[in-house]
Order: C-alpha cells, then structure tokens, then sequence
C-alpha cells in the first residue's frame, strides 16, 4: 500500500510560490518569469463578454488535506495541509441547495473522503435528491481499513465517482503520483467495479480523468477514452465509463514544475497559440460556482487556488445571493488559457469535441 508523499506541498516547503499574489506576478509577467503573451481577456473579448449561465452545479472543496502529494496538484493539497471544511460550512452549502435548483454537487478536495463530515454530507446531498460526485484518488480506498468500504458506501447512495489515473501504465502513473500509486488504483478500481461501478444497466458511473505527465496538451478525449479502456480491460479486466481528458493549468506544483524544468515559456506559448474560441460557450466558470473549505465563492476550482474570489461583495457561502452572482462579471487571468486551448478544458475534461 502507498501513500504518496514523495513531495511536500509548496506550503509547507515555504516555496514563494505558495504566494497566490505571486503566481498571479509570474502569469502576468511581472517577475519576468515567461514570455510576454497577450493579455486573456483581450483575447476573450474579442468574441463578446462572457456572462454567467444559469447555475448547474456547486463545487465544494471540503479540504486541501490528502492522502497524496502529486508533482502537479493545482491544489497543493497533501498530508501536511490541515485546512478542512467544517461542518457549519457544509450545512450552509445544504441550505443553498434547499432554496435554489443547483442540480448538482460536485465534492473535491484533497481526498474529500479525509473530511469527518465527508458520509453525512454526501448522503444528505443525496437525500436532497442532487446528483452527487466524488472526485476520488483511487488510493484513498485502499489506505486504511476505515475506508475499504467506500465502494459499498458510493454503491448505496449512487454517488457519481470521478477518480483520477493520469495513465494505464505503472510507470508514468508512479512517475506522477509517487511509487505504488498505480498498484493501489487498480485495487480500488476493481473495488468499486465489484459492487457494480462502470458496469452496463449498473446505474453507477465511474469515469477517470487523464491529465498529461508534462508540459503538453492532452491528445485527442475520444481516442484517449478507447485507448484506456481497451487497455484496463485486457490487462485488468478493469471497466468504466467515460474517460475525461483535463489540461494542466499553469499554477501551483505545476506551475513550479513548469519553471523549474524550463517548460514555462514554451507551455504558455503553447496555450496561447493553441486558444480555440469554440471552447467559450462551454467554459465551467459560466454554469458553476466553486466554494472554498472556508466557504468563499469563486468562479471556478482554479481560480479559488488563485484566490480569485467571485466579483460581487457577497463573496461568501454566509451572504448567497443568486442573483447578485448571475449578474457578475467572470474573474478571469492568464491561466485560462489553459482552459481554452486546443480541445478546451474543465472539470468534465474536454469542451470542444
């Protein structure tokens, strides 16, 4: 069994990039770090103003504490982080969901399954009849006997579970995760495949997201999707349903693995060039709101690790005001470049297909 702590967090290491307002100097050109690139909001702007859709789903960070401590996490999460959502932050996020038609409640983290309150909040989600997800890292599962039943867990209340496998090999998997990752999620995969996930008429959705190892864009979702079922079934007999193939964004560990290894300027170049308007209509940042373990708003996961908090003064989970939100302005800086370019990029993987 391996619990990855192959890095500690930027934090925790006192990197300067820890600093959000210093991330946001590096992308916007001021350290003299990178190329100088167009700003992304001429860019954008040169298509119309982007404005809020009606609200589709809420996103809840409930902590930044992992189980592992990944080369690229945009979240800096890991096991020596100790921000968690409390249970008062969370009831919140239930009474939002009371009084508003978010059809759906999309729970990350870190592991959120490390969060005390992670099962009742799930099932109370659930009992609000909202389509639950839980963005797993598979290791988490088989870590410590207390969690071996999270399949039957997920199984029960039919949580939607999206888990992370950077690859179908073992050694770009480790390469990424740290050693004997991979080995730990595919015995949680096949967990959860035991109690019906990824099966056809199963009622139970398993997907798996791919981000690439390096400073590169994902290759075609579709392809990408056949590949690695072809592969986890013959090798594993492993099933599931959808792959989602997400770019990685240009902040935090992988910003810092961007800089240290010289990929940065090349990588920005990359996604400037690769910026593909028909990604637009169907960025996350319009239909989604993201919330932070603190219970802050933002316009989407990326941006709450940026600390760019949504454009209305009502910025916290205490101060809801829907209304208010669909009339602001979308925060937006160069990192999203990353979620335009080529095929484009959200949490539900690519958007141009």
């Amino acid at each position: 069994m391996a619990i990855s702590q192959r890095i500690k967090s930027l934090q925790a290491r006192g990197n300067e990039l820890s600093d959000t307002f210093y991330q946001l100097d590096v992308l916007n050109g001021i350290t003299g770090t990178g190329p100088s690139v167009p700003k992304f909001t001429d860019t954008l702007n040169k298509y119309g103003h982007q404005y809020p859709v009606p609200l589709e789903v809420l996103q809840v960070n409930v902590g930044k504490l992992c189980n592992q401590s990944c080369a690229h996490c945009h979240v800096d999460a890991g096991p020596d982080r100790r921000e968690v959502m409390s249970k008062e932050n969370m009831e919140i996020c239930l009474d939002i969901l009371k009084k508003h038609n978010i059809p759906t409640i999309d729970i990350t983290g870190g592991a959120p399954e490390l969060n005390t309150h992670f099962r009742w909040f799930a099932e109370e989600c659930r009992n609000l009849d909202r389509h639950v997800i839980d963005r797993c890292n598979l290791t988490i599962i088989v870590s410590h006997p207390k969690y071996h039943d999270l399949p039957e867990f997920f199984a029960t209340h039919q949580v939607h579970v999206i888990a992370s496998l950077p690859y179908f090999t073992r050694l770009r998997t480790d390469n990424q995760r740290g050693d004997g990752v991979f080995d730990d999620s595919i015995k949680a995969l096949k967990m959860l495949n035991a109690v019906g996930y990824g099966k056809e008429k199963s009622g139970l959705v398993l997907d798996l997201v791919y981000n690439p190892s390096g400073a590169f864009l994902p290759s075609d979702q579709d392809q990408l999707e056949a590949e690695f079922k072809r592969q986890l079934d013959r090798r594993y007999g492993i099933r599931f349903n959808h792959l989602y193939a997400i770019a990685n964004l240009p902040i935090s560990r992988f910003l810092d693995y961007l800089i240290q290894s010289n990929n940065y300027e090349q990588y920005m170049t990359t996604l400037v060039e690769a910026f593909n308007p028909s990604t637009i209509e169907g960025l996350m940042c319009r239909n989604t709101l993201s919330v932070s373990w603190d219970g802050y708003l933002y316009d989407c996961d990326f941006n709450q690790m940026l600390d760019l908090k949504v454009d209305i003064e009502d910025n916290h989970i205490s101060r809801f005001n829907v209304e208010k939100l669909m009339q602001r302005r979308i925060m937006m800086n160069q990192h999203c470049y990353g979620c335009t370019a080529g095929a484009g990029s959200g949490c539900g993987g690519a958007i141009a297909l």
